[in-house]
């Protein structure tokens, strides 16, 4: 492992699936299941589901990992070396063995001018949409009763 962090490419990881997330980040996995991400294969009709060109967005790692929908690792990268407590304590560590910081740019290969939406993608209002790690989501949640929101994580 240290001869790949030190080679500067952190190995293809495996995914965990997004209940092994929910334990350390319940209010992140309770925005994410809330959100459209959490249920975009089922808006598949039945022929599209078996389309590849749908699934390559509305469920991209069901091939290769068996996870239907987007979920955390969709956005994040596999979990299986960046998942263990010891390692998401150390924000830098957890970025150099997979944990990705998802940017516009790897939104845009599914939210793009080709994609069949009726409203253009706009990043900076799309992100709110999807917020499961800001302060200001944090202080939403305290306002609006949820059970102990977690702080921002963010570096």
């Amino acid at each position: 492992m240290l001869v790949l962090a030190l080679s500067g490419s952190a190995p293809a990881a495996d995914f965990l699936g997004p209940e092994s997330c929910k334990g350390c980040h319940p209010a992140a996995y309770e925005a994410w299941m809330q959100s459209k991400h959490a249920r975009a294969g089922d808006s598949l009709s039945e022929a599209q589901s078996k389309d590849a060109r749908c699934l390559s967005c509305h469920s991209p790692d069901q091939a290769s990992q068996g996870v239907s929908h987007v979920t955390c690792e969709t956005c994040h990268g596999g979990g299986q070396y960046y998942s263990p407590a010891y390692v998401m304590k150390d924000a830098e560590l957890a970025r150099l063995v997979g944990l990705v910081d998802p940017s516009e740019k790897q939104c845009r290969n599914c939210h793009d001018a080709s994609s069949p939406s009726l409203k253009p993608f706009n990043f900076v209002e799309s992100l709110k949409a999807i917020d499961h790690w800001s302060a200001e989501r944090t202080g939403r949640s305290a306002r609006a009763g949820s059970a102990s929101p977690e702080p921002a994580k963010k570096k």
